[in-house]
């Protein structure tokens, strides 16, 4: 946690009732097994070698079938192959992409956890009462294009960043915050766990935590840390960085908030273009530091 900064306890309260609703959520050791291994070393700034610390791979088992047979995360899984990886590169969405991703909107509307981040933001006066126009902005919070690399096309988009992860100028990996992403890339070995990281033997991390920074390589590419939430349900993140989205106006916001046992630093970073003379505003990036960790 940054010195000096409290946890923010408005948002502390709402995101533990969120916490609290969040039934789908995994149990680790029962629905899956991870392997902490090694602490991860140090990783210079533009460098793309790490020392490899954990020989096996993060996550012993999952239950697929079980992840199958939740309609939010068999939604979830269907959009993760929509992207392409590279910023630069033009995403054409098509008809059937479309209605995938409200497929995935209307189920996670469904749940209790997205339910009570609706009513709260309306309470606060960020979004309408009503549910048609609350999965409006939820779609273009986290589905509408925009430009990240302006030499090009609109070539991303919330979603791909903060869960699918993509690569900038195949120099840097941005995003992939997802555990259920991160699972299916290790699993096709297009992703090599090197190990976790902590400041000190103090804050070296539980296989039973849901919150965990990893270092890894992605694409021939390496992250140095990045955070992630481990066995909860799509809906309980959307609804989490929504409500951070929508809680603020700057540019880079950062807040700190106490889940469950977790201190963690929330920053999502607002992307602003002006198409057709309309300012938009999409989640654009997302970090998430565990003080716990």
């Amino acid at each position: 946690m940054a010195k000096g900064q409290q946890a923010n306890k408005e948002l502390t309260d709402v995101l533990n009732q969120l916490w609290r609703l969040d039934t789908n959520r995994l149990r680790p050791g029962t629905d899956y097994i991870i392997s902490l291994q090694g602490r991860a070393g140090y990783v210079a700034q533009g460098s793309n070698f790490a020392r490899d610390n954990a020989r096996a791979p993060l996550f012993t088992y999952v239950n697929e079938e079980k992840l199958k047979g939740i309609k939010t995360y068999f939604h979830f899984m269907n959009l993760l192959d929509n992207y392409e990886v590279s910023t630069g590169v033009s995403e054409m969405v098509t008809s059937e992409e479309q209605k995938e991703n409200m497929l995935f909107i209307d189920s996670i509307m469904e749940t209790n956890v997205m339910k009570c981040a609706h009513k709260y933001l309306v309470r606060k006066g960020q979004s309408q009462s009503d549910p048609g126009q609350f999965k409006k902005q939820l779609y273009d919070i986290w589905f509408r294009l925009y430009h990240r690399d302006r030499s090009g096309g609109e070539d991303s988009c919330g979603f791909e960043h903060v869960f699918v992860g993509e690569t900038k100028f195949d120099r840097e990996i941005m995003g992939l915050h997802n555990w259920i992403q991160f699972y299916l890339q290790e699993k096709n070995n297009h992703i090599d766990y090197k190990g976790y990281k902590a400041r000190d033997s103090k804050d070296t991390p539980d296989e039973d935590d849901h919150v965990l920074n990893l270092q890894f390589s992605w694409r021939g590419l390496v992250k140095p840390i990045g955070g992630s939430f481990i066995g909860v349900s799509p809906e309980f993140e959307v609804a989490l960085f929504t409500i951070i989205f929508l809680m603020s106006t700057e540019k880079r916001t950062s807040v700190v908030v106490k889940v469950d046992e977790y201190v963690l630093e929330l920053v999502v970073y607002r992307h602003r273009e002006l198409p057709d003379g309309v300012l938009n505003e999409q989640l654009g990036s997302l970090e998430c530091r565990s003080g716990a960790c």
